[in-house]
């Protein structure tokens, strides 16, 4: 099964999900390992790489959100009024924002430096943003502050799932077997 279903994730949405949380969470172990070391040719590469991963993350971001405009989500679990109910909605409204926002700001913030951006060792993206100091700290800037809500939503999105998952009410299940 594909396709979502009205009370199941279809293995599309499933795969996105897992396959960009895995992307999610290693652009953020080395986009740490980036701020605190000094660029230089010897770590030209993981930057490269941070510029990959990060444009592989907008694309599934997209493909994301045109997947499930074509096969909307099933229904929350529970009523849909709960508390609970409208903080997930809220919440994966702004992951899926910052799963955009987040590497365009990142491209904004390369092509303002004057370097290529370049990703996967050969392939030139065209610069979104003119060269400037200004554009370039205030992109590198807001990128940090999107990445540091990012993690936030995120630790409230496991934190939601874990506890619904000890519950036992289904919906962590739905994500992980499509049950």
């Amino acid at each position: 099964m594909w396709r979502n279903t009205a009370t199941r994730f279809g293995l599309t949405s499933r795969l996105l999900h897992w396959s960009m949380a895995a992307l999610i969470v290693t652009l953020l172990v080395l986009g740490t390992v980036l701020t605190s070391i000094q660029p230089g040719l010897s770590t030209l590469w993981l930057y490269g790489l941070h510029k990959t991963l990060g444009i592989i993350t907008l694309s599934l971001g997209l493909v994301r959100v045109i997947w499930h405009r074509i096969s909307p989500a099933p229904a929350s679990l529970g009523s849909p009024a709960a508390w609970q109910n409208r903080v997930a909605r809220a919440t994966h409204l702004a992951l899926y924002a910052l799963m955009l926002a987040i590497p365009l700001s990142g491209w904004i913030a390369s092509s303002a430096t004057g370097l290529d951006v370049v990703i996967f060792g050969q392939i030139i993206l065209p610069p979104i943003a003119p060269v400037s100091e200004a554009w370039e700290n205030t992109g590198f800037a807001i990128h940090g502050i999107l990445t540091k809500v990012l993690m936030a939503l995120l630790a409230l999105h496991i934190a939601g799932a874990v506890l619904r998952g000890l519950k036992g009410d289904g919906t962590l299940r739905r994500i992980t077997k499509g049950l």
